[in-house]
């Protein structure tokens, strides 16, 4: 019988995606724990440090997570004193999160965050610029973006 695609998982194009996704968690974990952080509150928190004060939808949008998964992680976060969640005067329906000056003062350690992960990858900055660049095309391509 002919074989027309790849049967084995190690040829998997997804799984090679998935164990590529954990690993990379994985590595985050123990410098995120020192921050008292996890992965999806440091992608909230990275995109709070880059945008300043946004919306929740916004925010949801941005880091790909669901209202259901997204508002226990806010209310974490401001129990943790990173963030304050205000609702709109002129549409109590939007809530803006807005950083904390403890939140803004965390913001000194991604460096030291993103020099140890580009480290551990072994790549050079082109490497992972290109790497970036093929991810976000293919996800743009299965989510068919442009097509």
């Amino acid at each position: 019988m002919a074989r027309t695609g790849s049967a084995t998982l190690d040829e998997q194009l997804c799984f090679a995606l998935y164990t590529a996704s954990r690993a990379m968690t994985s590595r985050y974990r123990p410098i995120l724990d020192s921050m008292g952080l996890t992965y999806p509150q440091y992608l909230v928190m990275l995109l709070l440090w880059e945008r300043g004060d946004t919306p929740v939808t916004a925010i949801g949008h941005a880091v790909q997570l669901e209202t259901g998964t997204l508002s226990p992680l806010l209310k974490r976060l401001e129990a943790m004193g990173l963030v304050t969640r205000t609702r709109k005067v002129d549409d109590e329906r939007s809530v803006v999160v807005s950083l904390t000056p403890a939140g803004r003062a965390l913001k000194s350690r991604t460096a030291a965050v993103q020099a140890e992960i580009k480290e551990a990858s072994g790549l050079t900055l082109e490497e992972l610029k290109e790497l970036r660049g093929t991810l976000q095309e293919l996800t743009k391509r299965l989510r068919g973006v442009g097509n």
